[in-house]
């Protein structure tokens, strides 16, 4: 008797993706930093640190986004009114750090690392911009809002949303709808078993950049505490004019990082829980 043949009908790009970094995605959400986070121990240091990187990245991000917005390895995915931040990010900069802000945000060194892969992908590897398009936007949509609430709260900012501007979306009406229409569109690109097996381990290498900007600000944090600043530290580069333009990308290693602490102050532990889960549900909590 001829035995059943397996289900041979191919896994969805989106449900690869989801299924692919859920060990990467596990290592952000379990962070002991999270919990106390949900305590609303936040600082206006850290969250300025990390909506500053949040502004080169997607800056570089929507570059190339538009670049390739007629490429069809990226057509479907092309939402500029309802997804772009970059306006928004300028917003909340001006907020943060007053009218000069483009002379006065820093730009960190693991910040410049992302912003170098995300040009390199744009500009040589543009199959694989759907990975850092997929885990960032669709992660502000999921946990976003979250973030925005308890932000709002701790450092008491007005309920007008100044300062917020990156986690509003004024042209998408339900989250949960556009979530499920982007996806849908994912799983139409058409690519060869062995573009999507990258497109997959590109979408890990955003998690890892990302975890890897995380321990930074957990550094420059810690200094700060100690009593140096971190727009002068050594590290951290401040805008100059317009954005740093950084011509050699370098590639990004493959091997997970680890999470440390580097202080027992509970204080300490707060800041770097903010700066830690600002970037966690930016993209850690887009399978909500």
């Amino acid at each position: 008797m001829e035995r059943p043949q397996p289900d041979s009908t191919p896994q969805d790009l989106s449900e690869a993706l989801k299924e692919a970094t859920k060990e990467v995605h596990t290592q952000a959400e379990n962070a002991e930093f999270m919990k106390n986070f949900q305590k609303g121990q936040v600082t206006r240091e850290g969250f300025k640190l990390v909506m500053a990187s949040l502004y080169h990245i997607y800056v570089a991000l929507e570059e190339e986004i538009e670049r390739n917005k007629e490429n069809p390895v990226y057509v479907p995915l092309y939402f500029p009114e309802e997804l772009h931040r970059r306006a928004a990010l300028e917003e909340d900069m001006a907020f943060w750090y007053g009218p000069h802000w483009q002379e006065a945000i820093p730009y960190t060194a693991a910040t410049r690392s992302y912003v170098r892969r995300l040009h390199e992908v744009g500009c040589m590897e543009p199959e694989l911009l759907v990975a850092h398009a997929y885990t960032r936007y669709l992660g502000d949509l999921s946990g976003g809002q979250v973030l925005k609430k308890i932000a709002q709260k701790a450092l008491d900012l007005p309920s007008s949303g100044e300062g917020l501007a990156f986690f509003t979306f004024p042209n998408i009406a339900s989250a949960t709808k556009f979530k499920q229409l982007y996806r849908a569109r994912m799983n139409t690109l058409e690519m060869s078993p062995e573009v999507r097996q990258r497109v997959i381990e590109e979408a890990k290498t955003a998690f890892l950049l990302n975890i890897q900007l995380f321990e930074e600000l957990q550094g420059l944090l810690t200094q700060d505490t100690a009593g140096q600043s971190p727009s002068t530290t050594p590290r951290l580069r401040r805008q100059e004019g317009s954005r740093v333009q950084e011509s050699t990308p370098t590639k990004t290693p493959r091997g997970k990082p680890q999470l440390n602490i580097v202080s027992q102050s509970p204080l300490l532990r707060w800041v770097l829980t903010f700066s830690f889960l600002v970037a966690t549900v930016a993209v850690g909590l887009y399978a909500i």
